[in-house]
């Protein structure tokens, strides 16, 4: 049976640091959230992340827009909050309506300012490993691989799953500490031959129970990016859990496993963003 990764402890923790190093430095730190429509999702999304900064000590400063919110009126919000001394880090809550270029608002973002590495600087600085901010969901993947002493150098790693979020920054940061990588995608023949050579599978798709007990080789460390709803309408990931569990070394759970993560991250960020700033 698979020890389960456990994400609340491990962002717990982070968050714990983060706060210590505010409060011994007495710092100032501010994140704004922009968020843009009534989309449920992202409004649960935008309440956890005001939590959090909470926990850190970070000031939070929400901004709400109307769904008919114009691309130019978006930009124009970002281009104040770039000058904003008060603000250190940006993120713009996504997905985005459809009159939104969502491409204009991440370049609209300054680099430094830029928590979610979004911008087209940011991500190849993640390529070339030189980079300010860690992608957030991979970096929490890899914050929780290093809280168990799961070394990736020289393993078979394959992430299922091509996006520019979670899919290609994986795979570079897993091939930054030497694992050899494997992507997969909707593309992909036999996906199931090649999910059977990882010694650490990433599933990173976005379909309920797309990864199964046959799929899995055994002992591997499986990480579940998934979040979907299951037939109940409860969270579920993209890992049939109980039975990859029964075969796995490591398992992350849906929920409870990365979501926390990617959030702990993100407060990483901003005060590594404060810092940047500063100098």
């Amino acid at each position: 049976m698979a020890k389960i990764i456990d994400g609340k402890a491990v962002s717990a923790r982070i968050k714990a640091e983060i706060r210590q190093e505010i409060e011994a430095e007495k710092l100032k730190v501010g994140l704004a959230v922009v968020i843009v429509g009534s989309d449920p999702a992202s409004r649960v999304y935008v309440n956890n992340k005001k939590k959090d900064c909470e926990a850190c000590g970070i000031i939070s400063f929400e901004y709400a827009l109307p769904g008919d919110t114009t691309n130019d009126e978006l930009l124009e919000l970002i281009g104040t909050l770039n000058e904003d001394p008060k603000i250190n880090g940006i993120l713009v809550q996504q997905p985005l309506p459809k009159q939104i270029n969502v491409q204009s608002v991440n370049e609209r973002i300054s680099a430094l300012k830029d928590v979610d590495a979004f911008r087209f600087e940011n991500m190849g600085r993640i390529v070339d490993g030189n980079f300010n901010f860690l992608p957030c969901t991979p970096g929490g993947i890899m914050d929780l691989l290093h809280s168990e002493n799961i070394s990736v150098s020289g393993k078979e790693c394959v992430v299922v799953g091509r996006s520019n979020i979670v899919g290609k920054p994986m795979a570079m940061l897993l091939l930054h500490e030497n694992a050899t990588v494997t992507i997969c995608h909707s593309k992909t023949v036999d996906l199931a031959a090649i999910c059977r050579r990882a010694d650490v599978l990433i599933a990173a798709v976005g379909k309920k129970g797309i990864i199964t007990a046959d799929m899995i080789k055994p002992g591997a460390v499986v990480i579940d990016v998934g979040m979907n709803k299951n037939d109940e309408g409860k969270l579920c990931g993209d890992v049939d859990f109980a039975a990859v569990a029964e075969k796995s070394s490591y398992i992350t759970p849906v929920p409870g496993g990365v979501g926390p993560m990617t959030r702990a991250i993100l407060m990483k960020n901003t005060i590594k963003a404060y810092r940047l700033q500063k100098t």
